[in-house]
């Protein structure tokens, strides 16, 4: 059930009464447009955030019944640099284990937290992402306002690059224990690989999920704050000409926007 709805600026946004409601919306909403672009062109290019707040969504998504995974291209946009491959935490894993390795993909690409040569990473993959355009980009919203690890500190709404490697910052680092992922800050990775926000808003629609009350304050400053500003990265989602934000019930406001 929509408990509350509004546009801010072009940045639709819904407010849901359970968290299991806003994901299987989203997924709802996915598939959809997945189905609209598949019927007008030969396959779609993805882009996947890596978090437990999408895990209702991707759950959503794993079990459509009427979506041909044999014409998706799939995408991560980030992943922790020096971690190893068999770590849970991993983002590729995640996505892995969670939709990417249950599915018949045309072809699924992973960023390489493991290379010595993070430059010559983000350039590869850089090149994939852009051999033709992306058509979705499913994300989230982090404490911070990131989007994707483009934290405030490093975020750049004309970043001349694509991939690029950044330092996280602590709020961003706690975010990771917050969510159960690390058992404390000294475990979380200080380092990443990143889309950066102009590969992210590249994607032709962008539907972005954010439950729970700890993303509380970052919604209320991206529907109530004037300036759209890289002070709170995910504020570029209001200049964004489709994108969707859905809301669980602790993370929207009576009176967003």
């Amino acid at each position: 059930m929509i408990t509350n709805s509004g546009r801010k600026e072009k940045l639709a946004w819904r407010v849901y009464a359970t968290r299991e409601e806003m994901g299987l919306s989203a997924a709802a909403y996915t598939e959809g447009l997945m189905t609209m672009l598949l019927e007008k062109q030969p396959e779609i290019r993805m882009i996947f955030a890596a978090a437990p707040s999408q895990n209702e969504m991707l759950a959503g998504l794993l079990h459509s019944p009427s979506i041909d995974w044999s014409r998706v291209t799939a995408f991560h946009m980030d992943e922790y640099l020096g971690l190893s491959a068999e770590a849970p935490q991993g983002f590729g894993r995640f996505l892995q284990e969670r939709l990417l390795g249950r599915l018949p993909f045309k072809n699924v690409h992973y960023l390489q937290g493991q290379t010595e040569n993070p430059e010559a990473e983000c350039a590869r993959y850089a090149a994939l992402l852009q051999e033709a355009p992306i058509d979705i980009c499913c994300l989230g919203i982090g404490e911070n306002g990131h989007i994707a690890f483009n934290d405030p500190p490093v975020a750049d709404f004309h970043d001349p690059v694509w991939v690029k490697p950044v330092e996280l910052d602590d709020i961003c680092r706690q975010q990771q224990v917050n969510d159960g992922c690390f058992a404390s800050l000294d475990e979380v990775p200080t380092h990443a690989l990143t889309l950066t926000i102009p590969a992210l808003t590249s994607a032709a629609h962008m539907v972005c999920v954010v439950p729970a009350r700890t993303k509380r304050d970052a919604v209320r400053r991206l529907l109530s704050e004037e300036a759209t500003s890289e002070a709170l990265p995910a504020s570029i989602l209001r200049h964004h000409p489709h994108a969707q934000l859905f809301l669980d019930s602790p993370s929207g406001m009576k009176n967003n926007g």
